[in-house]
């Protein structure tokens, strides 16, 4: 099932501050969207997806709407943009967000991610969309977030995130006569 969302989807929705009492992922999961979609966190399964439009993940950094979302079983999260601090929260956590463009997408649709050649597979509209997944978001989603990426590999393992064979992840710009990352 496909979780159909729109634009500025915040964390208080996903995650109440008044339900936000608990650092336990079981328990997070059971307050996901409990105000702005009840049903969520009752007929969510394994391997559901999310699709939204803008700026999802908004409002405050708390980690623990990644955490219930994560924990309710959701695959990935697809959307038009995220918010900064939810990507980063997604990134440390592990779970795949991903910024495309998936308006056309229903929510019976049988959707199937391959994360081999990056592409979303829609079977029932028989379509395919060209992903751009950084290699970094691949690797930490791979080891399930960074710590557990940094437990595995150890700290000096944090140059080679930024390193796919012999190519950098992160590109290099030239602003004015400084070089940003």
């Amino acid at each position: 099932m496909n979780w159909i969302f729109g634009d500025n989807i915040n964390t208080d929705l996903i995650t109440p501050g008044r339900y936000n009492i608990t650092t336990n992922p079981q328990e997070l999961s059971e307050i996901a969207f409990i105000e702005h979609r009840p049903e969520f966190s009752k007929q969510v399964k394994k391997g559901d997806f999310i699709t939204a439009g803008n700026n999802f993940g908004s409002g405050s950094s708390r980690e623990t709407a990644v955490i219930a979302l994560k924990q309710s079983g959701i695959k990935a999260i697809f959307a038009r943009s995220f918010a900064r601090i939810f990507y980063r929260n997604a990134l440390n956590q592990g779970l795949l967000t991903i910024a495309t463009k998936v308006s056309d997408v229903k929510q019976d649709d049988v959707l199937e991610l391959d994360l081999t050649r990056k592409i979303l597979i829609n079977k029932t509209q028989h379509t395919q969309t060209k992903l751009e997944i950084p290699a970094l978001l691949l690797k930490l989603h791979r080891a399930g977030g960074i710590v557990k990426y940094l437990n595995k590999h150890g700290l000096n393992s944090i140059e080679s995130l930024f390193v796919t064979g012999s190519q950098p992840v992160l590109k290099t710009y030239k602003i004015g006569s400084r070089k940003v990352r």
